[in-house]
C-alpha cells in the first residue's frame, strides 16, 4: 500500500510541476508540501480506499485543467489578450488594419 501512496504522490508533484509556467526555484513550495502533509497524515487514517479516491480524482483535475489550458490556448489565442489588443487582432484577421489613434500631446507635424 505503501508503495501505492508514493506513486500517487509522485504523479500529483508531477502534475502540479508541469501545469507551472514558471521555472522551478520560482514555483509556490506550498502547494507541493500540502501535498506531502496530506500523504503523511493519510498513512495514519483508516480509511486509506477513501484518501485514494480523492487523490486519483486531485490528479484527474490537474490533468483535466492542463490540458484544457493548452487546448484553449491552441484554439484560442485571443483569450489571454487585452480588450484593444483582441480588436486589432480580430480586425487583422478579416483583412484590416485599425486606424492609428490620434495622441493629443504628440508633435506630429
Amino acid at each position: 500500500m505503501v508503495a501505492h501512496h508514493t506513486h500517487v504522490y509522485r504523479r500529483v508533484v508531477r502534475e502540479i510541476a508541469q501545469a507551472t509556467v514558471k521555472p522551478r526555484l520560482a514555483r509556490n513550495k506550498d502547494i507541493a508540501s500540502n501535498f506531502r502533509v496530506l500523504f503523511a497524515q493519510s498513512g495514519q487514517s483508516e480509511d486509506v480506499q477513501h484518501f485514494q479516491h480523492d487523490m486519483q480524482n486531485a490528479l484527474t483535475f490537474l490533468r483535466s485543467q492542463r490540458e484544457y489550458k493548452a487546448l484553449l490556448e491552441r484554439y484560442n489565442p485571443l483569450v489571454d489578450l487585452t480588450a484593444e489588443e483582441r480588436i486589432e487582432a480580430t480586425a487583422r484577421r478579416v483583412g484590416l488594419n485599425m486606424p492609428k489613434m490620434h495622441a493629443p500631446d504628440s508633435r506630429d507635424t
